[in-house]
C-alpha cells in the first residue's frame, strides 16, 4: 500500500468532529517580554496522530507542553475531553495527567535509576500495583519496543540516543495512556533508528488505539506517522494580523501546498525525498 492510500484508508477511521481528546482554544504564551504563541487554537481529534511542524523557535514544543497541562497559557483555554482544565481541582487534574504519556526530546531518563526503575516510576508513584505486577509490565513494555529484557538491568549511560528514546516511550507507556505526545522523537537518531521509532508510534496507535501528537520537523516522519498536520510560523516572521497557523490538513494537501512558508520547510529537509513510503504496520 502507498502511503497516500495509507493516508486516505487511516482518515476514514477518524472519529466526527465533536469527539475531541484535548483543544488550544485562542491560547497565547509568553515569557517575560516575549510572546511565543498567539491566539493559537487546535483540536486533536481521538484516535488520530496530529503533527505539529514549522522550523525552530515557532512554538510547537511549548504548545504540547501547554496541551499537556505542565505550562499554563498567558490567555486562551486548553480542555480535555471538552471540560476546561480551569474547571478541574487539583486532584482532578493529577489524576487526569495520567492518561497522558509524554516522551520528552531527550528521553528524560533519570541518571541514577536504572531502565527497570525508571519505566517503574510512574507505577510505583501513582498506582497501587503490587510489585510483581510492576515487573511483568515493565518486561512486556521492553518488548514492546523493541528492547531486550536485559536491557532493565542497565543504567542510561550505558544506552545509544535511540535505545533512550524507546526506554523514554517504555516508560510512557506503562502507565497505559489515551494521549501520547512525542517531542521531537527523531532527533538526534540515524535514519535507521528513525524508522524504527516511526513504526513504534504507528504501531502504538493501532495495537492501542492511542490519540498521538508529534512535533517534528522531520518530514520522513510527518509522512511515515501523520493523519493530519498543522504548522506554525515563528511570530518573528509574521506581521500582527496574520494567523500563526499557516496550514493545518491532510498530508496530501501539506505536500500539495502552493503556500511558500510550507513550500521552504519542506524543501528544507535535505533528507526528504517526497517519495512515499510504506507503513510498515504490526
Amino acid at each position: 500500500m502507498t502511503l497516500l492510500a495509507a493516508s486516505a484508508d487511516r482518515s476514514q477511521q477518524i472519529p466526527n468532529r465533536h469527539q475531541v481528546a484535548a483543544e488550544l482554544s485562542r491560547v497565547s504564551r509568553s515569557f517575560g517580554d516575549q510572546l511565543v504563541l498567539r491566539d493559537v487554537s487546535l483540536q486533536v481529534l481521538r484516535g488520530e496522530t496530529l503533527v505539529l511542524i514549522g522550523e525552530s523557535g515557532c512554538g510547537k514544543s511549548v504548545t504540547t507542553k501547554i496541551l499537556a497541562g505542565l505550562l499554563e497559557p498567558s490567555s486562551g483555554d486548553v480542555l480535555w475531553e471538552g471540560q476546561s482544565l480551569k474547571d478541574r481541582s487539583a486532584a482532578e487534574l493529577r489524576r487526569d495527567r495520567l492518561r497522558l504519556g509524554y516522551l520528552f526530546q531527550g528521553a528524560a531518563l533519570f541518571d541514577s535509576m536504572t531502565v527497570y526503575e525508571n519505566i517503574a516510576f510512574g507505577l510505583r508513584e501513582n498506582s497501587k500495583v503490587p510489585e510483581s505486577q510492576i515487573r511483568a509490565i515493565v518486561l512486556d513494555r521492553l518488548r514492546e519496543v523493541g528492547l531486550s529484557t536485559s536491557t532493565a538491568d542497565k543504567w542510561p549511560a550505558e544506552l545509544s540516543g535511540g535505545m533512550k528514546k524507546r526506554v523514554g516511550l517504555a516508560r510512557a507507556l506503562a502507565m497505559s495512556p489515551d494521549i501520547m505526545i512525542y517531542d521531537e522523537p527523531t532527533t538526534g537518531l540515524d535514519p535507521v533508528m528513525s524508522r524504527v521509532i516511526d513504526d513504534l508510534i504507528l504501531q502504538i496507535q493501532q495495537r492501542r488505539g492511542v490519540t498521538g501528537v508529534v512535533v517534528t520537523h522531520d518530514m520522513n516522519t510527518v509522512q511515515s506517522v501523520a493523519d493530519r498536520v498543522v504548522m506554525l510560523y515563528p511570530l518573528g516572521k509574521l506581521g500582527a494580523q496574520h494567523p500563526q497557523t499557516v496550514f493545518e490538513g491532510s498530508l496530501h494537501d501539506l505536500l500539495n501546498s502552493d503556500d511558500p512558508r510550507v513550500s521552504e520547510f519542506i524543501g528544507s529537509n535535505r533528507s526528504f525525498s517526497g517519495i512515499p513510503r510504506e507503513r510498515s504496520i504490526a
